[in-house]
């Protein structure tokens, strides 16, 4: 028996591989097929199931792809009623893996078709879980992402209470949980940056777990703190039960070489946005005005899905040559199925074309220091507002990029501002939108927050706080 993790960072997002005796199964696959299909065919095995744990909200799962391409069975839990062929399993249907099974738990409440599979080893032993957003390490899926329902979170959050004592905490302490993210993933509260872990210290250190806490008490705490989802959650949770098309075809689209003419005449044409991926300190260097900056190289697909509020928008996009494939495929993963193309020759082809180009000027922490203590900064810090309440710079403003569409009527066109977040990476992404939008006075710091910390600059008291997500 083998039990492989496939993590992806960007969306904090954990795909399972299980191979046994030549028999395979792959759960909560990523859209690409070719992860999947390659490990399975080192092991000389065929994809006998792909096991979805519900309607997943943050990414576009490659289900249907996989089915077609491998001819594997696609599995939901009970009272999943996907628009397409699909097996959905009884409670506690047993489902055989070469040498060993599988066991379906229905564990609803962060979905009504949440289920946890059950794997046991060769000798019939329990040996891990695989629980999707039932359970986290050191949370529980937060119970308000659900496809449309007429039930309310308090609602599935009293399911999700149940499921966890009736379905999962009867376990043994040393079953594996295989859960379906991690930190960063905005599908909980306080996920723990490990990626898998064991039931029993789960049962020790969960909040969710407590084995004195009342219904009512889960239901609060669950509940609590909750800020709205990304915009693109439900939309993804529609693709994922409606059905999507192939990512072949969208590669076949999204990558088409167009030379800087072609380039313009789409942007015109078919009134696209374009966003360039490259490295911030590049796009601050020099960019086509009037681009988008959301880079490759950090947190690009969530990015991409909470900022662009049409998943049908036609996308072009600029890269660093190589990197095209990459960029589509990250765009595919949460639904934005529609890119039509990119520019030849990255953005030096641009340039060599005697195309206009503009910048983002930058500052250092160290200057930003002097200028801080010499005269009054207009500040605008990026972050969520948790990090902002954590700990800020005296007198910033705190404009989080999460809300940015929302909120731009509080930036003063008239006026210079200088802009962090963390690190650089979600202020550049900040400043590109505001000077699309027209305004021209802005100056990021380079290297964010982490490099004021350094500085001797007047900070509020640093308070431990929940990541808000």
């Amino acid at each position: 028996m083998k039990v492989e993790q496939i993590y992806t960072g960007c969306l904090a997002e954990a795909a399972y591989y299980i191979e046994s005796n030549g028999e395979a199964v792959i759960i909560d696959p990523l859209r690409e097929t070719e992860p999947y299909i390659e490990r399975a065919k080192a092991d000389n095995a065929k994809i006998k199931y792909v096991l979805e744990t519900h309607f997943h909200a943050d990414f576009v799962s490659g289900h249907l792809d996989l089915r077609k391409k491998t001819g594997a069975t696609i599995v939901y839990g009970p009272t999943a009623q996907p628009n397409f062929e699909a097996h959905v399993a009884k409670d506690h249907e047993i489902l055989k893996v070469g040498n060993v099974t599988i066991k379906v738990l229905h564990t609803p409440g962060h979905t009504m078709e949440s289920t946890t599979y059950l794997l046991r080893d060769e000798s019939g032993k329990d040996y891990a879980i695989f629980t999707g957003d039932t359970l986290f390490l050191g949370d529980v899926g937060r119970p308000d992402l659900a496809v449309k329902t007429d039930l309310s979170r308090e609602d599935l959050a009293g399911h999700l209470f149940d499921s966890l004592r009736n379905q999962i905490m009867p376990l043994a302490d040393d079953v594996i949980v295989y859960p379906g993210h991690g930190a960063g993933s905005a599908c909980g509260k306080k996920m723990s940056k490990d990626t898998w872990g064991y039931l029993g210290d789960q049962k020790k250190f969960n909040y969710a777990l407590r084995t004195d806490m009342t219904r009512a008490e889960f239901v609060k705490e669950v509940t609590t703190g909750l800020v709205d989802p990304p915009q693109y959650f439900p939309k993804n949770a529609v693709m994922n039960k409606m059905g999507y098309e192939s990512i072949d075809t969208v590669r076949e689209r999204g990558l088409q070489k167009l030379s800087v003419r072609a380039f313009k005449a789409a942007w015109e044409g078919e009134g696209a946005l374009v966003i360039d991926a490259r490295h911030q300190d590049e796009y601050s260097k020099a960019h086509i005005p009037g681009t988008i900056f959301i880079g490759i190289d950090d947190n690009f697909a969530p990015w991409v899905g909470a900022l662009i509020s049409d998943l049908q928008t036609p996308i072009l996009f600029v890269c660093e040559p190589g990197k095209e494939n990459e960029v589509v495929t990250r765009l595919s993963r949460v639904g934005y199925d529609n890119p039509i193309g990119y520019l030849d020759g990255g953005f030096d082809a641009w340039v060599k074309a005697g195309e206009e180009v503009d910048a983002i000027p930058e500052v250092t922490a160290e200057e930003f220091e002097k200028l801080y203590k010499k005269e009054k900064i207009n500040l605008l810090d990026v972050r969520r507002e948790s990090e902002y309440n954590a700990q800020h710079i005296v007198d910033a403003q705190n404009f989080p990029l999460d809300f940015i569409n929302k909120n731009m009527s509080e930036v003063n066109r008239d006026k210079t501002y200088y802009m962090h977040c963390e690190g650089g990476y979600r202020s550049m992404i900040a400043a590109s939108i505001l000077k699309a939008r027209g305004f021209e006075k802005l100056i990021n710091i380079k290297s964010g927050f982490k490099a004021l910390q350094e500085r001797n600059l007047p900070m509020t008291e640093y308070v431990e706080q929940t990541t808000e997500l």
